[in-house]
């Protein structure tokens, strides 16, 4: 009968590989099937079962198993042990490396040269998984980077190919750029452990583009609830660019009376007035702007926020020349109370994985110009499904990284107003559970540690600010454990403490910076 051996579990908070137990001696040279179930403190005793019946059924292959909190294989017989280290060693050497679908398993399967069988836990089955494994595996499978399995009979004949044909399963680790370089290509994630575009191309000059009457019609939506002062400011602002096309202002308003006296026919700046018509909220009213614009591009403007004269025109002119780049951010001056502080990011690309890494507060929603076709036929409108519509011009701009690199000009062409009134002031519960919502749609802040600390850090302020004590620790340690140098967690230890959280973010905020 054939066996399997099983990796003894290892404390999830240690670094490295699980020792490894053999089914015979070191002259066994039989095909090497390997599993790694994960050694989390969740069992997967599906794949187990599914494993040892295969392994009963073809006695001329080993089966090995890291079982984690899994149950050992009912057929294991292993009695020598192997040092931490040889599990990347044991990866090489295997015919077919199966994996419970977490991404740094996928990552270390490739890293080793071999096309990652994913198999991942399934919440309906009462298996418990964070949400984003079967999106993440399904992700991948589409890009062709793993091979997915969700039933034991596609296992079993995945296995069987990998074994007729290990060619398939083997991955190029040899190349100019080395393993590194293979590890990086599961899916998207060839971004995300990446540096940045290594050559920053160049912003054409608004003078190269068309005369007058070859600029493109623009149509801005704006948001608005309960802030009419504030609101014909923005307008006002828009209105006064220099942009030689058309400018469309859409307004929205949510949860509000329209104010119809605002509309205006006619001439190069007309406004139309609307009501929020999707789901209640900054997302749905955003996607109602979107849907009644009838121009090819389209930007974004908070009711609180000004243009400055040139911002328009500039950012047009990156879209004229570049019929690939489907939007254009721009730097922003922060004003809070008496102060000013300049936010301009100083590269002129950014790639999904810069945005994994770092929120970039510069890319500021009143920035985004954006073509329509991306947002209709692309990746997508604004998420309407991200709770209380909380950092959904974050999450906008990580489905469009994913397509295409983001352009970014320089230099300033917002005025963002930061005031006690802004929409999330003190809303922390929603804060935080957005911002939990978005960790688990994107699992690839799980490869990104720094990233990943960054987001814990901010639901451990949120939970510490809005009293949840417990939370506020168990998040700050998740997030030290991830990034002990992330300075979040050592503010939400601190207001979990008792230090005003209103203090804290009011001296960020003088300095133009957010929690």
């Amino acid at each position: 009968m054939g066996r399997t051996a099983h990796l003894p579990a290892v404390n999830r908070h240690h670094r490295g590989a699980a020792a490894v137990t053999l089914p015979e001696t070191a002259a066994d040279h039989r095909p090497l099937i390997l599993a790694t179930v994960g050694t989390d403190h969740h069992s997967f005793a599906r794949l187990i079962e599914w494993l040892d019946a295969y392994a009963a059924d073809h006695p001329e292959i080993r089966v090995l198993v890291q079982h984690g909190a899994t149950r050992a294989p009912t057929t294991a017989e292993g009695t020598d042990f192997i040092e931490p280290t040889r599990l990347a060693a044991l990866m090489r050497e295997a015919a077919a490396v199966v994996t419970h679908g977490g991404p740094a398993t996928i990552t270390q399967a490739r890293r080793a040269g071999r096309l990652p069988i994913a198999v991942a836990r399934d919440p309906e089955l009462g298996e418990h998984v964070d949400d984003h494994q079967l999106r993440f595996v399904a992700r991948l499978d589409r890009a062709r980077l793993v091979r997915s399995c969700c039933s034991q009979q596609q296992l079993t004949a995945t296995l069987d190919k990998a074994l007729d044909q290990p060619a398939d399963f083997r991955l190029d680790t040899e190349g100019t750029d080395g393993a590194t370089s293979t590890a990086l290509q599961a899916g998207r994630m060839i971004d995300l452990l990446t540096a940045a575009v290594p050559d920053q191309p160049p912003i054409p000059s608004a003078e190269e583009a068309p005369r007058d009457s070859g600029w493109p019609d623009v149509t801005v939506v704006v948001p608005t609830r309960d802030r009419p002062e504030l609101l014909r400011r923005t307008l006002r602002s828009i209105a006064a660019q220099d942009y030689p096309g058309r400018v469309i202002s859409v307004v929205v308003y949510d949860h509000d009376d329209p104010d119809v006296s605002l509309a205006t026919a006619g001439g190069d700046r007309p406004v139309r007035v609307l009501t929020n018509a999707s789901t209640p909220g900054l997302a749905g009213a955003r996607n109602t702007g979107i849907l009644a614009a009838r121009t090819d591009l389209v930007a974004f403007c908070d009711d609180d926020d000004t243009w400055l004269p040139g911002k328009l025109r500039t950012q047009v002119a990156v879209l004229l020349a570049e019929p690939e780049t489907e939007v254009v951010c721009c730097g922003i001056r922060v004003v809070y109370d008496r102060t000013e502080a300049r936010r301009v990011l100083d590269r002129t690309a950014v790639t999904f994985a810069d945005l994994l890494r770092s929120r970039l507060t510069e890319l500021h929603p009143s920035t985004f110009l954006i073509r329509r076709e991306a947002l209709v036929k692309g990746c997508g409108p604004v998420s309407e499904t991200i709770p209380g519509s909380y950092g959904e011009d974050y999450e906008l701009l990580l489905r469009l990284a994913r397509r295409a690199p983001i352009r970014n000009i320089p230099e300033e062409g917002v005025r963002v107003l930061w005031h006690r009134n802004s929409h999330f002031s003190g809303r922390w519960q929603t804060i935080s559970t957005a911002l939990r919502w978005l960790l688990a749609q994107y699992p690839e802040f799980r490869l990104v540690r720094r990233g990943f600390a960054r987001v814990a850090g901010q639901i451990a302020f949120a939970e510490a600010a809005s009293g949840r004590r417990g939370a506020s620790l168990e998040w700050a340690l998740t997030t030290l454990r991830a990034h002990p140098a992330e300075a979040r967690a050592y503010l939400a230890l601190a207001v979990a403490g008792g230090l005003p959280a209103g203090l804290v973010l009011r001296t960020l905020h003088r300095r133009g910076k957010g929690v």
